[in-house]
């Protein structure tokens, strides 16, 4: 599927490996390896993964392997990837961390504050350098931005005004039980949802433009930038300090927040230098220097 996939988008593959967190969810489906099993067959399974890329083509030896999880004889493929797949792979966890060093070309994490996103991708940078490695590093966040801050902010405050305390208890019982450590630092953030007791968007947030609102009722990436163009760009700009190359962004509803993004903070990030600048868009009649979304 890689190899058919590479050829039809010109090798624009990647593979997000996810190795699962919630165990109550994991046993619905079969799967009763405990958490740092789960870690274990994951980096059993890419080592797997790269050799049948690597050796198992139809033109050359077969890929055998015999491990803990997997058993594999004779295993071959018509034709690798090409390219291969960037793998990209994410944990907070004590188990997660050596995998990553390992196999991640890109590590991705979800909204931490910065500083403590730098620290948990410098644990990752060391490990993997230990081993003769060096992955870039992504961070997968929201994105509320308009013309003005407070205009933003009261997006925000409307979000939080249609949620009820019971949906977001309701929320939170099913999110603090998950076995996934980042899960639980993103739970960690709104304290488990009770800082929303307060009632203000403004006490969600937890480093400067970055608000925990979104973690109160979604599971996984339960941050997101909030404030004018500049501000966005500004803290965009403060995590690729902290080390960051890769932003994976979404936005309520996804579209809009795509063009405010693309229209707003996008110029800004082109003119300092920190994005490539963005393509001219390719839409008939489309203004001189416009751009089109960037989803």
């Amino acid at each position: 599927m890689a190899a058919t996939l590479q050829r039809f988008t010109g090798g624009r593959v990647l593979l997000n490996v996810v190795t699962g967190g919630d165990e109550v969810e994991m046993r619905r489906f079969g799967d009763h390896l405990d958490h740092d099993e789960r870690y274990d067959r994951t980096a059993e399974f890419l080592r797997v993964l790269r050799g049948v890329w690597s050796a198992g083509t139809a033109a050359g030896p077969a890929f055998d392997h015999t491990g803990r999880h997997y058993r594999i004889e004779g295993a071959r493929i018509l034709a690798a990837p090409d390219p291969a797949p960037e793998i990209w792979f994410g944990g907070s966890s004590d188990a997660a961390l050596p995998v990553a060093a390992e196999h991640a070309d890109v590590y991705l994490t979800w909204g931490e504050p910065p500083d403590q996103a730098r620290r948990k991708i410098e644990r990752v940078r060391e490990l993997a350098a230990a081993r003769g490695r060096t992955p870039r590093f992504g961070i997968r966040l929201h994105v509320l931005t308009r013309d003005r801050s407070s205009d933003a902010w009261d997006q925000a405050q409307r979000w939080l005004d249609e949620l009820s305390p019971e949906q977001v208890a309701d929320a939170q019982r099913v999110l603090t039980a998950s076995g996934s450590v980042g899960q639980r630092r993103m739970a960690a953030l709104h304290d488990g949802g009770r800082l929303a007791a307060r009632g203000t968007a403004r006490d969600l947030e937890v480093h400067p433009g970055l608000w925990a609102g979104v973690g109160l009722v979604r599971g996984g990436a339960g941050t997101a930038l909030v404030g004018s163009h500049e501000e966005v760009a500004d803290l965009v700009a403060e995590y690729h300090d902290a080390g960051f190359d890769e932003f994976v962004l979404s936005g309520y509803p996804h579209l809009e927040e795509a063009y405010w993004f693309a229209e707003g903070v996008r110029p800004v990030l082109d003119a300092r230098g920190i994005t490539a600048r963005a393509a001219q868009d390719p839409r008939p009649g489309a203004a001189p220097g416009a751009v089109g979304p960037t989803p």
